[in-house]
């Protein structure tokens, strides 16, 4: 083998590497479908039955809120699958298991396996967004999407998971073991209510210290992309803003995952 040939093989190598890891990650979690399913649906399922339609039957909300709720719960249900479904193993991995020990012998650069992670934890997000879509319209009355927007609805949600898992990569390598039961109590819950999913950003005007907050979460922009696609009716940030702070917390979150990640493999 020539020398020029060597790096060429070493990439082949790692480029079959990686998608042989995704694909046994992908595997097991179609081995694991029933668990996946109820981990991903009941939660949101609930919110949608409560807020969406018993509310609104009672007269509590307007009927239009249905059509402003949904889109936040798919987003939100695709940045908190994408973040646990990274999270939750890392630590488990690091501190338990020793699984990771596996994957970092393979031949595949370190920073490959941090991002198969996150890679892979995008995709259960977009899973467990994707499935959210049509619960929602068997709940809720008078919801639909044209097909027109699901193009765009996808890229968002795409993006919107990969922000999760980039986030739940950091998470996943920076907070210790034994702290990860507070960790949702101070971090995950506060995310999820702060994320503008049950409500529009641009309607708390009127109450700027909460709007200056929830301006601060990444899980905002995912909601309200998804708002400037499918209700735009509705105020909301601009969808060029949205996809602008998505990609760059995507890239943020992402290099200080990955730092995170190999800080800990090279302990």
């Amino acid at each position: 083998m020539t020398a020029v040939d060597m790096p060429r093989a070493g990439v082949s190598v790692a480029t079959r590497t990686f998608f042989m890891v995704l694909w046994r990650d992908i595997f097991v979690t179609w081995r694991e479908i029933v668990p996946f399913l109820a981990q991903v649906v009941i939660q949101p399922f609930l919110t949608l039955f409560i807020f969406g339609k018993v509310l609104a039957d009672l007269g509590y909300v307007q009927g239009s809120f249905a059509a402003i709720l949904l889109p936040g719960v798919v987003a939100l249900n695709g940045f908190f699958g994408a973040l646990q479904s990274t999270t939750m193993p890392l630590v488990m991995d690091f501190a338990w298991t020793r699984e990771i020990e596996d994957r970092l012998l393979a031949p595949i650069p370190i920073p490959l396996v941090a991002i198969e992670k996150m890679i892979f934890g995008a995709i259960r997000g977009v899973l467990s967004a994707l499935l959210m879509a049509p619960v929602g319209f068997l709940i809720l009355d008078d919801v639909t999407w044209p097909a027109s927007s699901w193009p765009l609805v996808v890229v968002v949600v795409v993006l919107g998971s990969l922000v999760g898992s980039a986030i739940g990569m950091v998470l996943g390598t920076l907070v210790p073991p034994n702290r990860i039961n507070i960790m949702f109590a101070i971090i995950l819950v506060p995310l999820m209510f702060t994320g503008s999913t049950q409500f529009p950003w641009r309607g708390l005007e009127n109450l700027e210290w909460f709007q200056v907050l929830c301006a601060l979460n990444p899980l905002t922009y995912v909601s309200e992309a998804m708002r400037a696609e499918l209700v735009p009716q509705v105020p909301h940030i601009p969808l060029w803003l949205n996809m602008v702070v998505m990609a760059g917390s995507v890239i943020v979150f992402g290099a200080i995952g990955i730092k995170g990640f190999m800080r800990r493999a090279l302990d």
